[in-house]
């Protein structure tokens, strides 16, 4: 994970964030929580910007906490979130295949995780908890089972079909 501050933050919605969490330190987590749907990723101003304002806390200590959590993330994602899982069941039932197609269709090169639009963002994880639906892919909260490279250029096509007609 890498801080970036690639996003202007608009410190009055995070003030918003912070009044209704009554800017208490044991609510730090659902405050990230909440900023991070707001930006798609912890901005590293929005994470200095409450260490601030939250007595007994520190930015350094907001930082901490979200460099802590795998649920949050320093770089921004993209609108479309697609979780490839590459656990054994997975793995051995095709999902390297499956995201080579992904990478592909996305033009994302290894080591990079979000598109230059920021329509979609990939990661590998190392389980979904669908091993018998392997390979799974989840974009978005949405399952898609026993994926193959091919099934998975149609999901994409129709999702980038669906953004343009919006």
């Amino acid at each position: 994970m890498t801080a970036t501050s690639q996003t202007s933050v608009d410190f009055s919605k995070i003030d918003e964030v912070l009044k209704s969490y009554e800017y208490k330190k044991s609510n730090l987590i659902a405050i990230l929580q909440k900023i991070q749907e707001i930006y798609r990723y912890l901005p590293l101003d929005a994470m200095t910007y409450v260490g601030t304002k939250i007595e007994g806390l520190s930015p350094a200590t907001v930082y901490g906490v979200a460099t802590f959590y795998a649920q949050f993330s320093l770089d921004p994602k993209g609108k479309y979130e697609i979780k490839l899982c590459d656990g054994t069941a997975c793995h051995v039932r095709g999902s390297m295949p499956v995201l080579d197609a992904v990478r592909a269709k996305l033009n994302l090169p290894v080591g990079k995780s979000t598109t230059d639009d920021g329509m979609f963002s990939l990661e590998t994880v190392s389980c979904l908890g669908a091993c018998g639906l392997a390979p799974v892919v989840v974009i978005n909260g949405d399952v898609y089972p026993k994926m193959t490279a091919d099934a998975v250029k149609v999901a994409l096509d129709s999702i980038i079909k669906q953004e343009k007609e919006a």
